[in-house]
């Protein structure tokens, strides 16, 4: 494959707001990929931000005026604000209207050039096998190869820099209507073992059904651990996310070890031999992303966490 010369056969779907400088930068990544269908969507302003709609206008008309090869667009542009919750997820749902497969990039998700040929390369391989609910771009810890391929599978979803097919999209559950506290531990323990984590996603799932939390991808979460799907994660980084932080919503710090994790490119695929999922790495990243290594710490020196464990562990075995 050459990099240089590659242009994606998938549609994409790119999603952005209100900050020109990482829609640009992510941009230009798309065109040099040259799509021949490409999805846009944004947000409408909040009402309480001065200033706001001037941003989103501004934003709009210098991603339309930048698209000047031959490609068909579709724009989704909210007049009001929806919230990333209704407003990211009705954006993929209408992306799928028209499109079996493809794939989803945010503004501060900025792809590697071979990201879309990777993209492009499994969302074939893949196409009917069930198993494979979605394929990631982003890995924070590349110098740590698992398994024998380009990639390897995980239990985890990851939404910055993805491709997907309809099918995987069909059993998205916006309000997580299917979740069920009391009958969502014993699942969760069959696929994580440390309870931290258990604890952790149900605190998120609880947050998310009850709308404390503002968003779409946990949803994905739970779709795809309880219909026991994997996702392909890339043995090297293929995407960053360019928007850590004051100009961020959410990804705000800056020295987080998630923020602009650099770039690396691969030029051909190689498939792993075995489908499993790799749990120290999924565990690896929970740790991260839960924040859960000084609160291991502090259980321990207080001796509940070995507790629990073995409450936990007991009860394992009795089920």
């Amino acid at each position: 494959m050459s990099n240089e010369l590659y242009h994606t056969r998938s549609a994409i779907l790119f999603i952005f707001f209100n900050r020109l400088d990482t829609t640009l930068k992510v941009l230009e990544q798309i065109k040099a990929a040259k799509p021949a269908r490409l999805y846009l969507t944004c947000d409408g302003a909040r009402a309480t931000r001065v200033g706001e709609a001037e941003k989103c206008l501004e934003t709009r008309q210098a991603v339309l005026d930048f698209i000047d090869w031959k490609c068909e667009v579709k724009t989704l542009f909210r007049d009001d604000n929806l919230g990333p919750k209704n407003a990211i997820s009705s954006a993929i749902t209408w992306f799928f209207e028209f499109e079996q497969e493809g794939i989803i990039l945010e503004h501060d998700c900025l792809p590697a050039t071979s990201f879309f040929y990777y993209c492009d390369s499994l969302l074939e391989k893949y196409r009917f096998d069930t198993r494979i609910s979605l394929v990631s771009g982003f890995n924070f810890r590349s110098s740590k190869k698992k398994g024998d391929g380009s990639y390897y599978f995980s239990n985890l979803t990851n939404g910055w820099g993805w491709a997907t097919w309809r099918r995987t999209w069909d059993s998205y559950d916006k309000d997580l209507k299917k979740y069920n506290v009391n009958e969502i531990r014993k699942p969760l323990e069959s696929i994580f073992d440390n309870p931290l984590i258990v604890d952790r996603w149900i605190e998120l799932f609880n947050d998310t059904q009850s709308g404390k939390i503002d968003t779409w991808d946990y949803q994905l979460t739970f779709s795809h651990l309880f219909n026991h799907s994997l996702t392909i994660i890339p043995n090297s980084n293929l995407v960053s996310n360019i928007g850590f932080g004051d100009l961020a919503e959410n990804t705000t710090d800056a020295e987080s070890p998630f923020a602009a994790v650099p770039l690396e490119e691969v030029t051909t695929l190689v498939h792993p031999t075995f489908m499993f999922p790799q749990k120290e790495a999924d565990e690896e990243l929970l740790f991260e992303e839960f924040d859960l290594r000084g609160k291991l710490a502090y259980l321990k020196k207080h001796n509940s966490y070995r507790r629990r464990f073995k409450r936990w562990l007991k009860n394992v075995f009795q089920s």
